[in-house]
């Protein structure tokens, strides 16, 4: 009997940790989809050939993988202040303390150009996924995702 109940879980754990869909909820932060503002919680799917930007189930866009141009990753750090005053009201040392922490945020921008269909978009991720969202863009477009804050832009 747990020989077969072995095999069983050997056979059904593999299939369903595959069927698992490459979906992520992010938000967004601008670019040239006309139908999302930003500030807006989009899903961001990443399947082997071909990117997704899907809205209240509602697909957007589909980016094919090879007609991506480059990937860029980038973050947004700052001090919480407003929290650290709203606290201090409460304890002057709470808030002190409060003032000393740091909060970051995580962004990943996507360029494409398919054809005449050029685009961009810029997405606000969780800072637990943004890793895994660079892996998976990185894995799927063969591009290696460039740093923002090491690059020298002059106005």
């Amino acid at each position: 009997m747990r020989r077969l109940l072995a095999v069983l879980l050997c056979l059904i754990v593999p299939s369903v940790a595959f069927a698992g869909e490459n979906s992520y909820k992010v938000t967004s932060d601008g670019g040239s989809l006309q139908d999302v503002k930003a500030g807006n919680n989009v899903q961001l799917s990443i399947e082997p050939t071909q990117i997704k930007i899907i809205q209240s189930k509602k697909e957007l866009v589909t980016i094919p993988a090879a007609s991506v141009t480059e990937i860029s990753y980038g973050e947004d750090v700052h001090r919480r202040i407003g929290a650290a005053i709203g606290l201090a009201v409460i304890s002057f040392g709470v808030g002190a303390l409060m003032a000393l922490t740091k909060s970051k945020k995580h962004f990943v921008g996507l360029t494409w150009a398919d054809g005449d269909k050029k685009g961009g978009f810029a997405m606000q991720c969780d800072k637990n996924e943004y890793r895994g969202i660079l892996a998976a863009l990185e894995g799927i477009t063969g591009k290696k995702a460039v740093d923002s804050e090491a690059m020298n832009v002059k106005n």
